[in-house]
């Protein structure tokens, strides 16, 4: 039975953040997946994600962003190559809606740096998107984009550099406490180390099941349309994007490639049971939802497909993610239910995980994001 200082089960966004961070601090540390780094079953792939300051879920989210912008950037240094983009990002919803009064409040509160546009505003500087009367534009110019499995792969890599090892193609089973170590099984192997991680993804109800706390897994669709003007181009000044609409959440990112503008909706997703048996084709009424946002609100791209791809959400019962310590193991700890929103943080999602598991505590503000707020629910 091979022994390890710490395990990390799930290598996806948080958990290479968090093997690396380990590895860092001089723990022999393995991480398990049965995927590859930077594979596309999971929930950390699609070319880019949004990272952002002024957060509109919920403003106690700023502070971990301060945190995960510095580390985003320490991991480009010892990489030597660009991961984050600062196109900036464009937020335009109504002015009694949800995101641009949660936008503004966060702004407020942490005096960060956030342009109101008129919709003149918008047309002379970003004419691509469209403001309906009564919308409000705001725009964040340090927010961008990240390359998602570039900084996955990035941190696998400066992980093994560092002394980590992986086992990759490998199921978790199970794990069970045994007199204060914790003891992995997978399908074909036995792990025993005094501390683990679990950054499951999709996965994580299964491993984290007595918890108590239901985890929804959506399945959500990515797509990427031509574009025929320049003004969508990235490297003419395009920012990524952000609407509130009346029929949902729609982000997308400005052209980076031949592929063209990449455009989700946020908002709802098709409930999936078993993430490794969805066939993870496309949903004609996603199509529809996405077509018809494309045509109201953003009219120089054109409505003809050149790439789909599908991801999980995890959602927690109120969308914010769930870090803790397990109540019943506290050398066990746990990120879950990121609800779509998490890869911006995985940076200081993997520190704040490694700071748990070793010291017992950090020093980041996370009791907002404790699984005690769901109550005592927890099964024995």
């Amino acid at each position: 039975m091979a022994a390890y200082d710490l395990i990390v089960i799930g290598t996806g966004g948080v958990g290479s953040a968090a093997l690396y961070q380990a590895a860092r601090r001089g723990q022999r540390a393995l991480g398990i997946d049965r995927f590859p780094g930077g594979h596309d079953r999971g929930s950390s792939h699609g070319q880019t994600r949004i990272i952002r300051r002024a957060y509109f879920e919920h403003p106690d989210y700023v502070p971990l962003l301060d945190r995960a912008y510095e580390l985003w950037k320490e991991l480009e240094t010892a990489a030597e190559r660009p991961l984050y983009f600062p196109v900036g990002l464009i937020e335009i919803g109504p002015r009694d809606g949800v995101l641009v009064p949660g936008v503004l409040t966060a702004a407020e509160k942490y005096r960060l740096p956030l342009e109101r546009l008129t919709s003149d505003d918008v047309a002379r500087r970003f004419s691509g998107f469209h403001v309906p009367d009564g919308y409000e534009a705001l725009f964040e110019s340090d927010a961008g984009y990240l390359l998602v499995e570039q900084c996955v792969l990035t941190y696998l890599e400066q992980a093994q550099r560092l002394g980590a090892e992986l086992a990759i193609g490998d199921e978790v089973v199970d794990w069970r406490d045994e007199a204060g170590e914790i003891v992995v099984h997978t399908a074909t192997a036995t792990y025993r180390a005094p501390r683990v991680i679990v950054t499951a993804g999709a996965w994580s109800e299964g491993l984290l099941r007595s918890l108590g706390v239901r985890l929804q897994v959506v399945r959500k669709h990515l797509h990427w349309y031509r574009c025929d003007v320049e003004r969508y181009r990235a490297d003419r000044g395009c920012p990524a994007f952000f609407y509130e609409v009346p029929s949902g959440y729609f982000y997308g990112f400005p052209q980076i490639d031949d592929a063209g503008v990449k455009l989700a909706e946020h908002s709802g997703g098709t409930e999936v049971a078993n993430p490794l048996a969805d066939d993870r084709q496309p949903e004609a009424e996603d199509d529809r939802r996405v077509e018809r946002f494309l045509r109201e609100y953003l009219p120089g791209v054109t409505g003809r497909q050149t790439q789909h791809a599908v991801c999980f959400y995890t959602r927690s019962p109120d969308e914010h993610f769930i870090i803790d310590r397990h109540p019943h193991h506290p050398n066990v700890v746990f990120a879950a239910g990121l609800s779509g929103h998490g890869f911006k943080f995985a940076s200081v999602l993997g520190e704040i995980l490694v700071d748990l598991a070793v010291d017992g505590a950090t020093a980041s503000p996370i009791d907002f994001l404790s699984s005690r707020r769901f109550g005592n629910n927890l099964a024995v």
